[in-house]
């Protein structure tokens, strides 16, 4: 029996009840949910999902996840891993501006590192009030990678950003 492994994006005006009618067409479809990302931002749910279902079921669940009305679904295929061999996580503050998230992600991109996990937020300094951006990651590098490097080319993007590499457990 083939197995297609399915990558959902979901997308819809936030209120209670959206993840159990998601799961909800998952089951009924004997779809297994492997795995997921979900949340809810400026009054919208939005979320990533990995999906596993039959290669006999997975036209009739696509077409169950279109008819959902409260969400909007998006199915791809999943596709192969990339090879990475060195997993880390990234930390970063700085005074907030526009363009901070392209900067940090061009040089990670140059260094050749996969972004694998991204949450960022905006918030009020503590003492100051200035805003603030902060944002955590797990990444994965290929061999050879150079940590130090990176520190190094994400620290020279302003005087005022704090970079702090660990290893990820």
């Amino acid at each position: 029996m083939a197995i297609a492994t399915l990558v959902l994006t979901v997308l819809g005006r936030d209120k209670p009840g959206l993840v159990e009618q998601l799961a909800e067409t998952l089951a009924a479809h004997n779809a297994n949910w492997l795995e997921s990302a979900l949340s809810r931002l400026a009054g919208q749910f939005a979320g990533v999902l990995r999906v596993e279902v039959t290669a006999e079921r997975r036209a009739a669940l696509e077409g169950a996840l279109a008819a959902l009305t409260d969400l909007t679904v998006s199915v791809v295929e999943g596709g192969a891993e990339p090879e990475f061999t060195y997993e880390f996580t990234l930390s970063v503050s700085a005074h907030d501006r526009v363009g901070i998230v392209k900067e940090v992600s061009q040089v990670l991109a140059r260094h050749g590192v996969n972004v694998e996990q991204l949450s960022t937020e905006v918030a009020s300094a503590a003492m100051s009030s200035e805003s603030m951006f902060y944002a955590d990651a797990v990444l994965r590098a290929p061999a050879g990678f150079d940590a130090d490097a990176l520190q190094r080319d994400l620290e020279a993007l302003s005087d005022d950003l704090f970079v702090e590499i660990g290893q990820d457990e």
